[in-house]
C-alpha cells in the first residue's frame, strides 16, 4: 500500500533522523549531497565546511531537502522539503543552531561508517565550532509511504 504521510508524520521523520540530502543549484550545475542536521519544526539547520555546497547556495539560495526511513523495498518512509538557505553569521542565531545540532537526539546503533567521533557532534564551547552554520526555512513539505500487506507499519 502506498500512502501520503500526514504533515506530523513528516515532522516526525524529519525530527528522528540526522542525515538528509540537501539539493542545490547553480551556474547549470544540480548537487546533491547528504549532510548531518537537526530540525526544530521550522527550519533545518546544518554546520559545513566551505566547499562546493556552501558555494551554490549563496549563489542560489533555493534549495531542496530529502530523508528518508527505509526498512526494506516495500516498507519505507521518504520526505522531501523545498526551503531557503541562509547562512547564520550573527553570533546569537548561529549558536542557537549550534545548540540544536548537539541536542539533537542520536541513533543508537553505530557502526564502522556511521558513528559518534571527537569532532561529531560538537564541543560545548560554540567558539570551538568551526566552518559555516546555516538554516533552511522550509517553504513546502510532502511525505510518501509505502507499507507491506506482510509487515506490520513500523515504528515511527
Amino acid at each position: 500500500m502506498f500512502g501520503k504521510l500526514t504533515i506530523s508524520e513528516i515532522d516526525e521523520l524529519l525530527a528522528k533522523q540526522v542525515v538528509g540530502r540537501l539539493g542545490c543549484h547553480a551556474n547549470g550545475v544540480t548537487y546533491v549531497v547528504p549532510v548531518s542536521y537537526a530540525y526544530d519544526g521550522h527550519f533545518i539547520y546544518v554546520r559545513s565546511f566551505e566547499g562546493m555546497k556552501i558555494k551554490m547556495l549563496r549563489q542560489n539560495p533555493g534549495v531542496c531537502f530529502q530523508v528518508d526511513d527505509t526498512r526494506d523495498f516495500s516498507n519505507w518512509k521518504s520526505v522531501i522539503c523545498w526551503g531557503v538557505f541562509e547562512e547564520l553569521e550573527d553570533k546569537s542565531n548561529r549558536d542557537a543552531a549550534i545548540e540544536k545540532l548537539h541536542s539533537r537526539p542520536l541513533p543508537l546503533v553505530s557502526s564502522e561508517t556511521m558513528h559518534v567521533s571527537p569532532i561529531w557532534p560538537f564541543t560545548d564551547d560554540t567558539e570551538q565550532v568551526h566552518g559555516v552554520v546555516f538554516s533552511i526555512k522550509i517553504t513546502e513539505k510532502t511525505g510518501r509511504f509505502e507499507k507491506s500487506a506482510e509487515v506490520e507499519f513500523y515504528a515511527s
